[in-house]
């Protein structure tokens, strides 16, 4: 090798490298799921102290099926949220996918029985039993799925996936189940059919969202790289 070849590959070495900054790695993905959970757990701990649930109405002593739904509603929002942070990872499998789907059955499983039990009922003051009040509950979960759904998204775009669309609903998951359990948890009732569909309806608004929005959204932050000083090639 000539000395201006040397010289020039020296060159060519610090021009590639003259706009390059320090990385600074990812948290593990279990550790980044336990930061978002406890961000959740404190805006429920906000909204109880702040009277939050007074404007739902009286709470009521929760059965046995509200509290496996809200027990099932929780560990859901958790395992697709660590799912989510898995998923993002370029070497990871997308079966991380699949992790919190026992956690959704029983959720599912616990709010359906719990809204059979009550069919029977006669009982004209169970919340829910109105369209005004189901509403309540759908606005509610909606409204409170945003901010956890917002921190989830800006934490999963940092890794750049490269299934944006399957973190992105993993994500919604995450941020519906955290909005159910927020709602529950602020304000315990047992389940009507109008309310369980509603519910379920706001659940899938927030899943349908953030795979949209934050889908378009983690994939750009994906495809964007870093460019050479005045775009050259």
């Amino acid at each position: 090798m000539t000395m201006a070849t040397a010289d020039n590959l020296s060159a060519l070495i610090g021009d590639l490298s003259a706009d390059l900054r320090p990385v600074r790695p990812l948290w593990k993905p279990l550790l980044r799921a336990a930061v978002w959970s406890v961000g959740v757990a404190a805006l429920a701990v906000y909204l109880y102290a702040t009277g939050g649930r007074l404007r739902l109405g009286v709470a009521e002593t929760p059965d046995a099926f509200v509290v496996i739904g809200i027990a099932a509603s929780v560990v859901t929002a958790v395992l697709a949220a660590f799912a989510a942070f898995e998923v993002s990872l370029p070497d990871r499998s997308a079966a991380w996918a699949l992790l919190p789907l026992p956690a959704l059955a029983v959720w599912v499983a616990a709010t359906g029985l719990g809204c059979l039990a009550n069919l029977g009922s006669n009982d004209p003051g169970m919340f829910g039993a109105t369209l005004k009040e189901a509403q309540q509950c759908l606005v509610f979960i909606a409204k409170w799925s945003l901010p956890v759904s917002l921190a989830l998204i800006l934490m999963l775009r940092r890794a750049r996936p490269l299934r944006p669309i399957l973190v992105a609903v993993l994500g919604g998951l995450a941020a519906a189940g955290a909005g159910a359990a927020l709602l529950i948890m602020v304000h315990v009732h047992e389940s009507t059919a109008l309310d369980l569909l509603l519910h379920f309806a706001a659940v899938g608004l927030v899943v349908a969202l953030n795979a949209a929005v934050g889908g378009a959204l983690i994939g750009a932050g994906s495809s964007s790289r870093p460019t050479r000083r005045n775009n050259e090639v």
